[in-house]
């Protein structure tokens, strides 16, 4: 049964206007019976960074450990589906059309979000399938979001806070801040990464304000690469003294560590689970999260490149991510680096450009398929000037792969970013 249709009309009922509130899915989980009471125990994850790599380590660790796990991310990169993993399997199409024509019945053609009643749709699919945790990443900040209707999560964590969605979040660190740690309930333990001085103020506050037991990297644990791999320790009253030397997570990218760290540190706070070193490897070696610093090893679009070129994708789209990023491109200075770019026009192109100048000395920009937000490929190249790199706009990702590699240079890498709306164009078009 094709999900299209049932799809399309759910986002029809969009507002004019989005105005963040509880109120609409409030209603619409009331009429249909309360499914967000019924849930497995959830870990609720906010941030503007790292939430999902977060959320992959978790899966793939307690998995590991013999648990069945729902899951909940946005937005997907291909299909729907991705977004709802029920007992630990992808939702199906069937199952997906029953709990979304469902939600469509209950909510009698009253205007509500498209994650509004998505997310209804989920905590549906949820509560009618037995698991061991649910795992729910929030859409948007964190306080007025569609997932903060859990009352009592098992506990609350925050990745790292940066500038995002501004219209939506506020100006400044502190306001997003705020807004993310809107998650935080009284009684329940929060577990945050290192964050910025005036994202750990705010919620540092907020956890006194509510009375939220607050466990802080580098207080109660740390998570540090050592030798060809990386070493949690626990250090707190709240999370048992432990030293763990674990190989590195599948997932590229040195800031991976601490996104494993905050996701080990999450395991040792829930019940019933016995730790074991042995499944926390395979769990941490098994874990797949697409388009987080991902290559591309085959497909349509690689066999555009010539031998030798590797071609690598990544769906970071704000500085903070940026930062992350340029980290990790800091160790590929061996060989020619080639960015192709592509972002939103709500986005904030050239912060995000910034950190990667110095990295690489050619862009070819191109504009996100389908996107009408995208920003056209001249003003993708113009911002990519503006913080000094050589650009040149291109008319899609196929025709800047083939002039990536048309410059007589040794093999190199091409690493296609800027927007998990190109990356998903991207995985769809190599097949």
């Amino acid at each position: 049964m094709s999900t299209g249709p049932i799809l399309a009309r759910l986002k029809e009922l969009h507002p004019r206007v989005i105005d963040l509130s509880l109120a609409r899915i409030e209603r619409l989980l009331e009429r249909l019976g309360h499914p967000e009471r019924q849930l497995a125990p959830v870990i609720h994850v906010a941030g503007t960074n790292g939430k999902g790599s977060t959320i992959a380590f978790m899966k793939a660790m307690v998995e590991a450990l013999g648990c069945a796990v729902h899951v909940y991310t946005s937005p997907h990169l291909v299909r729907f589906n991705e977004r709802i993993v029920v007992a630990s399997r992808e939702i199906n199409d069937d199952s997906l059309c029953a709990v979304l024509r469902e939600c469509e019945a209950a909510n009698a053609g009253e205007p509500i979000t498209f994650f509004e009643i998505t997310t209804a749709a989920a905590f549906l699919a949820f509560a009618r399938t037995p698991a061991d945790f649910t795992l729910l990443e929030t859409g948007l900040g964190g306080r007025l979001d569609a997932t903060n209707v859990v009352a009592r999560p098992l506990i609350t964590v925050l990745t790292p806070i940066s500038l995002d969605h501004q219209a939506f979040l506020g100006e400044t660190i502190a306001e997003v801040a705020g807004e993310k740690a809107g998650i935080l309930k009284p009684g329940v333990p929060c577990l945050t990464v290192h964050q910025p001085a005036e994202a750990a103020a705010v919620i540092a506050n907020r956890a006194a304000d509510v009375g939220a037991p607050l466990i802080c990297e580098g207080e109660g644990w740390s998570a540090k690469p050592e030798g060809g791999g990386w070493v949690f320790e626990g250090r707190s009253p709240r999370l048992p003294q432990t030293h763990l030397t674990l190989p590195m997570p599948a997932l590229s990218g040195v800031h991976q560590i601490a996104n494993a760290g905050l996701a080990l540190a999450c395991l040792y706070r829930l019940p019933g689970l016995t730790i074991d070193t042995s499944a926390i490897a395979r769990g941490l070696a098994r874990a797949h999260w697409p388009a987080r610093l991902q290559r591309l090893e085959a497909g349509r679009l690689v066999d555009l490149l010539p031998a030798g070129w590797e071609l690598w994708l990544d769906g970071g789209h704000n500085p903070g991510a940026a930062l992350a990023l340029a980290r990790h491109l800091e160790g590929w200075r061996d060989r020619p680096l080639v960015l192709v770019f592509g972002m939103l026009k709500t986005k904030d192109n050239s912060g995000f450009l910034a950190p990667l100048a110095g990295l690489t000395k050619r862009a070819l920009t191109v504009a996100i398929p389908g996107e009408a937000a995208s920003l056209d490929a001249e003003a993708a190249a113009a911002a990519a000037r503006s913080v000094g790199l050589a650009a040149e706009a291109c008319e899609s990702v196929r025709d800047a792969l083939c002039r990536a590699a048309s410059s007589g240079e040794p093999p190199g890498r091409v690493l296609i970013c800027g927007s998990l709306y190109l990356a998903g164009a991207v995985l769809e078009a190599n097949g």
